[in-house]
């Protein structure tokens, strides 16, 4: 298996700052927006972009989530082994806000897709947007487009994307890798 960098830590870190520039464009002082990080790999990106938005650019109040969205993907049940859940930590209401659901990656929209009916259990929110790190432009499945995005990746069926966090693999890393 052959491996590409991406992204290093560094390059990593600008796309933060640059992505959490747009949010503040968009949303101001964040009084009406919540960010959620779709579980389980969206939760190391929203949890960055709320500290950078706090610490970097002094937005005081920043709602922050986690979907679990196993049991309302379409591929659930289909595979060898059972899926496992992760938790769902939404603790403020929904209804009439401003959502950013947070990916790492982007490419079929299957995830998306399951998002946005998994949400509808905590309320109508006024509008969706997504924020990903990566987007995969040539493997949707799905007519869904990042509102946000960090890199755009033309990566072909036999490769694909890891994305790699301090907070859970010791680094910041993304990678391309080719399966032979």
């Amino acid at each position: 298996m052959s491996q590409k960098i991406l992204l290093t830590a560094k390059e990593v870190n600008i796309i933060l700052h640059r992505l959490a520039c747009q949010l503040i464009e968009n949303h101001l002082d964040f009084s009406n927006t919540i960010l959620i990080g779709i579980q389980p790999r969206g939760k190391y990106l929203a949890e960055r972009l709320a500290a950078v938005l706090k610490e970097d650019y002094k937005i005081k109040e920043v709602q922050l989530g986690f979907l679990d969205i196993t049991f309302f993907r379409d591929d659930f049940r289909r595979g060898e082994k059972p899926l496992e859940a992760n938790k769902t930590e939404i603790n403020f209401i929904v209804e009439d806000k401003k959502v950013v659901f947070i990916d790492d990656v982007l490419y079929t929209g299957r995830s998306i897709r399951a998002a946005l009916t998994a949400i509808q259990s905590f309320g109508r929110p006024s509008e969706i947007e997504l924020l990903t790190l990566i987007d995969r432009r040539f493997s949707r499945h799905l007519p869904i487009q990042p509102d946000y995005r960090g890199r755009q990746v033309d990566a072909i069926n036999n490769e694909k994307v890891v994305v790699k966090w301090k907070e859970n693999d010791g680094e910041d890393l993304v990678l391309l890798e080719q399966k032979k």
